[in-house]
């Protein structure tokens, strides 16, 4: 699939955690495609170089505030489409943790989806049309060793997402879900740690594919989920992992 393949013209599309790793490529793909993106980071000035970058818009956002979420999307949307790209990773087994550390993951990689869903829903339904994509992690659905939050924050953002597309599929908006398997980022090697090349190396030997994947191939992932092409395709979870997750 090449990028621009899809005609989004006349989409409006709110990406979080856009400013680098896979957010941004989802970004530039999107911004590809003829959407109207706006790149919601905390890492405000990064987002703003890239919003420069592919002519939309970048923008400082803590996506755990629910309050500030809803002020961000009522300024600048409303949205069509919706990509959840926020998360924080941290590889410790469990009992090497404790309540801030289970707090943090699960506020920017579970909670983040409820405030971002919550603010963008109502102009959804009110048009007929939307499309929500959440990236969670194929940890959600086959669990993580020496990544137990992480992996229930992921999980509960597959639950969520499909109980969305329940409640809105008869009003014209989708909600999917893309599951990454371990993909070349910067997340990805902060989280692996002293760990390093040894634990990408098991990561990499869990895959069929046998490599990491890369950025790109993940938004590739997304840009048919937004699509109009994808209007029947809603509840589901599509690993771009490498056939990680094959017969999860």
């Amino acid at each position: 699939m090449a990028a621009g393949s899809q005609n989004l013209q006349g989409r409006r599309v709110l990406v979080t955690g856009g400013a680098s790793g896979i957010g941004a490529a989802i970004a530039r793909r999107l911004a590809a495609d003829d959407a109207a993106v706006v790149i919601a980071d905390i890492q405000g000035d990064a987002a703003a170089r890239l919003g420069d970058e592919i002519a939309g818009t970048g923008i400082p956002l803590d996506v755990t505030d629910f309050e500030r979420v809803a002020e961000s999307v009522a300024q600048h949307g409303p949205f069509d489409i919706l990509v959840n790209c926020a998360g924080v990773d941290q590889h410790a087994f469990f009992t090497q943790t404790a309540p801030n550390d289970w707090r943090r993951l699960l506020a920017v990689n579970l909670e983040s989806v409820f405030n971002t869903t919550h603010a963008v829903l109502p102009a959804m339904q009110a048009a007929g049309w939307g499309r929500i994509v959440n990236v969670a992690s194929e940890a959600g659905r086959l669990g993580s060793r020496g990544g137990s939050v992480y992996a229930a924050a992921k999980g509960g953002v597959i639950a969520f997402t499909r109980s969305i597309a329940r409640e809105n599929g008869r009003k014209g908006i989708t909600a999917n879900v893309v599951a990454p398997g371990p993909i070349d980022t910067p997340l990805l090697r902060q989280a692996v740690g002293d760990a390093g090349d040894k634990l990408l190396g098991a990561m990499t030997g869990a895959t069929l594919a046998g490599r990491l994947g890369t950025p790109d191939e993940v938004a590739a992932a997304v840009a048919f989920l937004v699509s109009e092409s994808a209007g029947y395709v809603t509840g589901e979870v599509l690993g771009v992992s490498g056939g990680m997750g094959c017969g999860a």
